[in-house]
């Protein structure tokens, strides 16, 4: 007889096998006497799309269930190292099956160093197992994975949850595991984080894309991702669409008169402000994993054996990841999460009063301002700052990226651009520059970030976030053409192209959830001449290739409320309007923390150098804040990390290669650390900086890193390496 998950995931994925499991579940609520018993309900809002076995023990091709496993897709250590991702039968026309394996490769790849030379396969990967131990094994963890959707009712919401149960699952010892995604990566985000930690302990994992993921609306042809990430036209998509802008057909017609071959992008346009649930997303992901569990191991005697009481439950993840775990913590009024580990998240301070930031005896300047302000800021300044004497580089190398690139040109002009405007001073490039950096510094990066301004800009960063989280806080659909700003596929020289059909068909596979490019990048509509990529736009109001300052300001005046250059309050006249940066800031003030942990374990890591997620507005911020609300009782650590910054994946680039250490292996040790202390009431590390030794050499041939150079927290620190928090001060060790 089949057990009612084999029967489930024998029924093909459509709205037929959602009435099935409804009905199998009132089937078995309903055996048994009249007396009301424990019940194994499906939390609301849930429809379950499926169950699949993933069964592969050796590596192969994974371009079946068949041959994949939970972690690799079946490719296994060797195959996730590889440079080359695997390739599609059909490049034009995916299976699921085959998007799933990508998937798992490029979300693995896109936060982690793949690269031996950077610790892959010695200090993490699928051969590590988890005490630690090196093998010359593939490392792939075969079991079973639940897909479901959480929605609000609307259809609009769509957040997935895949819940994976390892073979090796303890029914004994249950655990399960939090992964929602980091940055606006789709389900399986955090598979390299939180779902290879908690896979090998044996534990469920439940990944999440907490709202945001790869929804690619693409107006042109009007097709969409579906929930399982091959495309379809919205009509043929149905209720399985993943997103699609809300538009009618004659305002998308009118649209694409205007603006032909734009994308319609879920984190942004999706006009639910996703950020906002993040925290409750990641908590509902916990439920429907006990709901998974119970459902698989239930039975009519027991039919609920796993609950928060006896099931340990721990959160962790990365980034935007990591500001999840850390919502759900302070959301958890029902118990259900045991311990956090968030690394280098984003922590949206609710106040900036009422705490100081030392660094030795230096105190630091504003701290604790939301990710929207200081990253539109950031996206002001940041080009022209790369220029000055303090951040000024002549390597060739990608760390390098605009030299690399021929940006500098573009770079002097937009240190131009701001003196005119009076937002610079200085008689020459290098003064304005200086000028720039000063401002930064001013405004809450440090000195650790002065050379990175260069990459973190060029690299698309700043005009990526400025442009998307504008958007999504303030629930703008694509036709609103805030701030004169779309995305597109672009050409070599910055014009709007139509994306291809193997780009779209792949995308749930290659895509990231923002327009990296990858196949949309952030276009700016008013370029003098014609739209363009946001790296050649030609500003209105300067008349030069100068990256579109004009866009950039209006952004940042949507987070504030006055123009950048006359200090005067928005009107309902300006660009942007007043009732539009109310908008924006109203939601800014729906995604908030509240710092209270609630008394559960957590370590917050973070790297010194992260010139995306300043430790003065985040990690530094957030800990202070917690031990001023929940007193010397606090179970929040904070482990700083000195060479290290945000992106793991960029470690491969030339100059990152010689420059920083990876974050990742802290990650897990701060994982088994919790675990250690909730398993075995372990004592938790003391807040402490840790300090590394970068790899060193030339760009692009740094000698491979050795364990020495990434040394272990420990649970005393040294005097001089030991973070001191109380109330209102905490003090970092230079």
């Amino acid at each position: 007889m089949l057990k009612r998950e084999e029967m489930v995931s024998s029924i093909p994925a459509t709205p037929w096998r959602w009435a099935f499991t409804a009905l199998a579940a009132a089937a078995l609520a309903a055996c048994g006497s009249g007396e009301r018993e424990p019940s194994n309900d499906l939390p609301k809002g849930f429809t379950e799309l499926g169950a699949t076995v993933y069964p592969a023990t050796a590596t192969g091709t994974g371009a079946t269930a068949a041959t994949q496993d939970l972690l690799t897709g079946g490719l296994g250590k060797t195959g996730l190292g590889a440079a080359a991702a695997p390739l599609y039968a059909d490049p034009a026309n995916p299976t699921a099956a085959e998007l799933r394996r990508n998937a798992l490769y490029s979300n693995y790849r896109g936060i982690l160093d793949p690269t031996a030379g950077g610790g892959y396969g010695t200090l993490y990967g699928p051969n590590i197992t988890a005490d630690g131990q090196v093998t010359a094994g593939e490392g792939l963890i075969p079991g079973r994975e639940y897909l479901a959707v959480l929605d609000d009712g609307t259809g609009r919401k769509q957040t997935m949850v895949a819940v994976q149960v390892p073979d090796s699952f303890d029914r004994n010892r249950p655990c399960i595991v939090l992964g929602p995604s980091s940055g606006s990566r789709g389900v399986y985000g955090a598979i390299g984080t939180a779902g290879e930690w908690g896979l090998k302990k044996g534990c469920a994992v439940a990944l999440t894309d907490a709202g945001k993921g790869v929804g690619l609306h693409n107006l042109s042809d009007d097709t969409v991702n579906r929930l399982d990430g091959t495309r379809a036209t919205r009509t043929d998509a149905g209720s399985l669409s993943f997103f699609a802008a809300r538009l009618t057909d004659a305002a998308r017609a009118a649209y694409n008169a205007a603006f032909p071959n734009r994308i319609a992008i879920k984190h942004a346009h999706s006009q639910q402000n996703p950020e906002k649930d993040w925290g409750n997303d990641t908590l509902a992901a916990a439920r429907y994993a006990l709901y998974v569990l119970n459902a698989r191991y239930g039975t009519t005697q027991d039919p609920v054996p796993f609950g928060k009481d006896n099931t340990l439950v721990l959160a962790g993840s990365a980034s935007n990841g990591g500001a999840a775990v850390l919502r759900a913590a302070e959301l958890d009024t029902d118990g259900l999460i045991d311990g956090v580990v968030a690394s280098e998240p984003v922590t949206e301070m609710p106040t900036r009063q009422g705490y100081t930031i030392a660094v030795g005896n230096a105190t630091m300047p504003n701290p604790g301002r939301p990710l929207a302000e200081y990253t539109t800021y950031g996206n002001i300044y940041q080009p022209c700052a790369a220029l000055a004497p303090d951040a000024a580089l002549t390597e060739t190398s990608i760390f390098n990226y605009i030299g690399l690139t021929a940006m500098t040109a573009r770079a002097e002009a937009r240190c131009t651009s701001l003196a005119a405007k009076g937002l610079v001073i200085g008689a020459t490039t290098a003064d304005r520059a200086a000028n720039a950096l000063s401002k930064l510094r001013l405004y809450g990066w440090t000195r650790d970030h002065d050379r990175m301004h260069n990459a973190h800009y060029a690299l698309g960063n700043g005009p990526i976030l400025s442009a998307m989280y504008t958007m999504a806080y303030g629930r703008f659909g694509v036709d609103a053409n805030l701030c004169r700003t779309s995305f597109a596929a672009a050409n070599a020289t910055g014009d709007v192209v139509p994306a291809t059909g193997a780009a779209l068909a792949q995308s749930f596979a290659t895509a990231n959830g923002t327009a990296n490019g990858t196949p949309a990048t952030v276009v700016y509509n008013d370029s003098v001449g014609g739209a363009k990529a946001w790296q050649f736009a030609v500003s209105p109001s300067t008349r030069v290739a100068d990256f579109g300052l004009d866009n950039a300001l209006c952004q940042h005046a949507l987070v504030t409320g006055f123009d950048p250059v006359t200090g005067f309050n928005l009107s309902e006249s300006s660009v942007p309007t007043r009732a539009q940066s109310d908008a924006v800031r109203a939601g800014i003030n729906e995604v908030l923390h509240t710092g209270r942990l609630r008394g559960k374990p957590t370590i917050i890591v973070a790297g010194r150098s992260d010139a995306l997620v300043p430790v003065n507005h985040n990690a530094r911020a957030y800990t202070v804040l917690n031990r001023g609300l929940d007193g010397s009782s606090t179970r929040l650590r904070y482990i700083e990390v000195v060479n290290a910054q945000h992106f793991d994946a960029f470690l491969p680039f030339s100059g990152f290669d010689t420059r920083f250490v990876p974050l990742h292996p802290y990650f897990n040790q701060a994982m088994d650390a919790v675990w250690a202390n909730l398993r075995s009431s372990t004592a938790l590390p003391a807040s402490q900086v840790v300090r590394t030794t970068p790899r060193g050499g030339q760009p692009g041939a740094a000698p491979a890193i050795t364990a020495a150079q990434v040394p272990p927290f420990v649970t005393r620190p040294s005097t001089a390496n030991t973070i001191e928090v109380s109330d209102g001060l905490i003090r970092i060790p230079e």
